[in-house]
């Protein structure tokens, strides 16, 4: 539907007067000891479920069997001795109620044409039939309003604008079907990655959300203050070090899905707030790791679509089946720029790379500028899954150095639609190093770095007992639902976090 085709929507004082109204008969269904708000609605039917089992009527036809269903009105069209109301489930399902002087009487007739809203919760029993245009419909011997809608609905012919959906999701998931998919999907994938790790015996377990140190990725975290500890407390950046905690205890293949929280910029890839999957597996490196990731978004998509090729919101298909790429970002980085980039490549030669490209980065270091590097030369090319391999290692600070190749590490990011959508690693154990590494991101956050790791102890402590050597992953759910379903992250977050 064009803008100009676009129904009027209700003015502030329309709506302020349809509200007085439907007010007034909320009071009048008080009156007539009915209430507007009724407990214990005696339904035996879903909609979809009648529309399953009866869909083989025609038209003029009568089951003979009786049904009592509920659900919100979405059409209404009152007449003279027959009354139509569309009833919609909250998936979706709809089907036609009947309300007929024969069937419910004069009273009950006249009741519905006072009282009965779009918008409203519906109870209807009545004998399922197919009508003369061969609609599926009840005809109703009882009904009843099971929630009153004071407010009035959105015009369901109108699009809601892309602020109205995120703002007031409830509507959204009330008139578009694709709101309703996305919540349905996700659910689907959870399901899925959860079957995927079980089938190879990952425990799932939960870890704190408030932490006296923030670690487990490069951040700018949210700070708050618990009033019983009287002390500041900082919201999980990621679970990535109580998950290696885990694993130092012996639970030797663990994940998690979980809320992290970080204070820094959103747009159509990044929220404060977002769910994230980590995953460890003890004497695992991250190639085991980056076969598992594929399968598990396999999986996914196989689990809503029924194939590893999915349809996006704009119509168009990617296919994720198949064995992805793994390139080094060393040297694809190389070949898209023309420069020889290693990681010896002088700090002065990135500089200049950078700046004639008009790139500037904060705080300058080797490996700041070789990922800024390849995200200009590099990222713009990958349309498949594509497995970027093997970072520079002052931006992995909990990465194992890579086993054959000096100054980098064994860590992967895999790129999908043109954005990162996991990272995966094989994990560094070494107490030792570890500790240099900590140490080096403190020199950092000393520098003005926000976004620098802090040395934590507590896990140094943990890593001091031994860890048997994992590798591990990190997935954000809601850029996985962005990579299924061609959307951005705002579409896939049920409640996202506005202004």
């Amino acid at each position: 539907m064009s803008e100009t085709d676009r129904e009027p929507e209700l003015t502030d004082e329309e709506v302020s007067q349809q509200k007085a109204v439907r007010l007034g008969k909320r009071e009048r269904l008080e009156e007539l000891g009915v209430g507007a708000y009724p407990v214990g609605v005696d339904i035996t039917d879903t909609i979809g479920g009648v529309r399953a089992r009866f869909n083989h009527l025609v038209a003029d036809q009568v089951s003979g069997e009786v049904v009592s269903v509920a659900g919100r009105i979405v059409f209404l069209r009152n007449t003279g001795k027959l009354c139509f109301a569309t009833l919609q489930a909250g998936d979706g399902d709809r089907i036609q109620a009947m309300i007929s002087l024969a069937e419910v009487g004069e009273e009950s007739l006249a009741l519905w044409k006072e009282l009965v809203d779009l918008g409203d919760h519906l109870f209807v029993s009545g004998e399922v039939i197919s009508s003369r245009r061969g609609e599926l419909s009840i005809l109703a011997k009882d009904w009843r309003i099971t929630s009153k809608a004071i407010l009035p609905l959105p015009n369901l012919y109108n699009e809601l604008s892309d602020e109205a959906r995120v703002r007031s999701r409830y509507l959204d998931l009330i008139v578009r079907e694709q709101a309703r998919y996305v919540v349905r999907a996700r659910a689907k994938v959870n399901s899925s990655i959860r079957s995927t790790l079980g089938h190879y015996d990952y425990l799932e377990v939960e870890t704190p959300m408030l932490q006296t140190i923030h670690g487990g990725a490069s951040a700018r975290p949210f700070v708050t203050h618990s009033n019983a500890f009287d002390t500041d407390l900082f919201l999980r950046i990621a679970p990535e070090l109580y998950l290696k905690r885990a694993v130092v205890g012996g639970i030797e293949r663990v994940f998690e899905i979980n809320r992290n929280f970080r204070n820094e910029g959103a747009d159509s890839t990044h929220s404060p707030e977002f769910a994230m999957l980590e995953a460890y597996q003890a004497y695992g490196d991250y190639n085991q790791m980056a076969d598992l990731t594929q399968e598990m978004i396999q999986n996914a998509a196989t689990a809503i679509s029924g194939s590893t090729t999915v349809t996006w919101a704009d119509g168009s298909d990617y296919d994720f089946g198949g064995d992805w790429d793994r390139v080094d970002m060393y040297g694809s980085l190389a070949a898209a720029s023309g420069a020889t980039v290693t990681p010896d490549t002088p700090l002065d030669e990135l500089l200049a790379l950078a700046a004639a490209v008009d790139i500037e980065v904060h705080l300058p270091t080797h490996g700041k500028l070789v990922e800024e590097l390849w995200e200009h030369w590099v990222k713009p090319s990958l349309t498949r899954p594509t497995f970027v391999m093997d970072f520079p290692v002052d931006t992995s600070p909990l990465v194992r150095d890579h086993r054959s190749k000096a100054g980098i590490v064994e860590k992967w990011d895999l790129y999908i639609r043109g954005f990162e959508l996991a990272t995966g690693y094989s994990e560094l154990v070494d107490p030792v190093v570890q500790r240099e590494r900590f140490v080096q991101q403190a020199l950092l956050a000393s520098k003005g770095d926000p976004e620098a790791m802090r040395l934590d102890e507590e896990f140094l402590r943990a890593l001091e007992h031994g860890m048997p050597p994992p590798g591990g992953m990190g997935m954000g759910i809601d850029r996985l639902l962005m990579a299924l379903t061609g959307l951005g992250v705002r579409e896939t977050i049920l409640f996202p976090l506005v202004k």
